[in-house]
């Protein structure tokens, strides 16, 4: 199925986009992308959601003493 290969394609790209500067045309396709597609804007928005928690604890555990780590 021509949609679930896009899908797919969408996924990966939201993830790389955490690990590289994605491409003009990339950033491109997936916004068009995400314009069409509500699961994969769903999708986007929970990769958002991780990453902005992850963002809090790594600024967290920078603040903490060292030494001395909450669980």
């Amino acid at each position: 199925m021509k949609s679930m290969r896009s899908c797919k394609h969408a996924t990966e790209l939201m993830s790389q986009q955490y690990d590289r500067s994605l491409k003009r045309p990339e950033r491109f396709w997936l916004a068009a992308h995400l314009m069409l597609c509500y699961h994969c804007r769903r999708c986007h928005q929970q990769f958002s959601l991780l990453e902005q928690s992850c963002q809090a604890r790594r600024e967290q555990m920078e603040q903490s003493p060292k030494g001395k780590q909450d669980a």
